[in-house]
């Protein structure tokens, strides 16, 4: 029996993932990686640790799976994650972390030559923290995202893409060419990684990492995605219509849609996805929100009290902090979390009804834009094992919700590994 693999490279931990060539998971191995570096808006990580992670997420998954079996690997990242190379891709300073919004001059620069609906534009842009990077260090021969520099390291050659890391960087994926317009932002084209669809057999893995991972001399690397498309590979997306929710901490949709859409103030974009596109957007509210409230224990306890069946009628808005992207662009958008109501039951199911809402309004927007109404959503994440707002959630959206809890990104990725 065949088996591929995927990587799957977070901010705070790194997860391998076998499965076999129907798809089917077969085992997983997750390791921490520490924390990024935190000071203000700069949010930075040594990439030394996601290979260290890649290394023990490997070697421990092949102490239960048959190593021999493995034909292809590949490596999903978080998107907008970028670092700089010289030509034998040792990193030149630490990565700049999805969300590092320090590159506020750099956004500016790109929003003025920038297409109206390019998801490179703002500081918050892969593009903008690569300005940021490559002004620092001028000497520099690759510019490349988190999954690139993995899929580099299994490899031995770097300066290989796809285009949904790309996508934030500038990558076209309509026209799928990286456009003219870079060169106003004063980006040398010439480090940028050359771009392949997700899933492009890359060649065979470096012989000498083969051997020090475990993994057969054979192995080959597949281009690889971001963690988002990654998760909605293993929660089984596949036609127009088809919707994912990922409960985290933000609340993250993703629809398939026949063709792009995108609108730039809320930070809706499309990726491609095979023969279709992935439509998406993201909210400021989702479990971090909870998390001020309640701890597992609390969550668990109160869940089985709620009534999803009668409404609390609260009307809540909930945002960690003021401010919010999606469905609405709205950067002093304040919080609507009262009046609490005395029973704890009563605010958590408040709290849950005012984020099915806002996902509700979410996919009526991606609807507005042009991509498909939902027809099922499927759920990832933490929130997905809650079954109290699964109901809510199908009330508010009016299609059938399926909770996908044990749906890991790394086994979506492993899709995308060479047989």
């Amino acid at each position: 029996m065949g088996l591929r693999l995927g990587i799957d490279i977070g901010t705070s931990g790194c997860r391998a993932a076998a499965i076999d060539m129907a798809g089917t998971p077969v085992d997983s191995e997750r390791v921490a990686v520490a924390e990024p570096q935190r000071d203000g808006v700069a949010v930075e990580q040594d990439p030394a640790l996601w290979w260290e992670g890649t290394r023990s997420a490997i070697r421990g998954l092949l102490q239960r799976v048959d190593a021999s079996a493995i034909t292809g690997i590949a490596v999903d990242g978080t998107s907008g994650t970028v670092l700089v190379t010289n030509a034998a891709g040792e990193p030149l300073a630490p990565a700049l972390l999805y969300n590092d919004a320090r590159a506020t001059a750099e956004g500016a620069t790109i929003d003025a030559v920038a297409p109206p609906e390019s998801p490179a534009r703002g500081a918050g842009s892969g593009l903008a923290r690569a300005l940021w990077l490559l002004s620092r260090h001028p000497g520099a021969t690759h510019l490349l995202h988190q999954a690139d520099w993995i899929t580099g390291r299994l490899t031995g050659r770097f300066g290989h893409s796809d285009p949904n890391n790309a996508l934030k960087t500038g990558w076209d994926p309509v026209a799928g060419r990286w456009p003219a317009w870079l060169e106003e932002t004063g980006l040398d084209h010439s480090l940028l990684p050359a771009v392949h669809p997700a899933g492009t057999d890359l060649g065979p893995l470096d012989p000498a990492v083969a051997a020090d991972l475990g993994l057969p001399a054979g192995t080959r690397a597949g281009a690889g995605t971001t963690d988002s498309t990654a998760a909605v590979l293993a929660a089984g997306a596949a036609q127009p219509g088809d919707a994912v929710t990922v409960l985290g901490s933000t609340l993250v949709l993703k629809v398939v849609s026949p063709e792009p859409v995108a609108e730039a103030a809320t930070g809706v974009y499309s990726q491609p996805f095979g023969r279709y596109w992935l439509a998406g957007g993201a909210s400021n509210s989702g479990g971090a929100v909870l998390r001020r409230f309640f701890d597992d224990e609390q969550l668990a306890a109160l869940t089985p009290t709620l009534d999803p069946e009668q409404p609390t009628g609260l009307d809540y808005y909930p945002l960690p902090a003021p401010g919010e992207r999606f469905p609405d662009n709205d950067p002093d958008k304040a919080p609507r979390m009262e009046p609490r109501p005395a029973e704890d039951a009563k605010f958590l199911q408040g709290l849950l009804e005012g984020m099915s809402a806002i996902e509700a309004a979410g996919y009526a927007r991606l609807r507005e834009l042009g991509a498909p109404a939902p027809q099922r959503v499927m759920t990832l994440g933490g929130g997905a094992r809650n079954p109290a707002w699964t109901r809510i959630r199908e009330h508010a959206l009016g299609v059938a919700v399926s909770a996908r809890p044990d749906a890991e990104p790394a086994a979506g990725t492993a899709r995308l590994a060479p047989v």
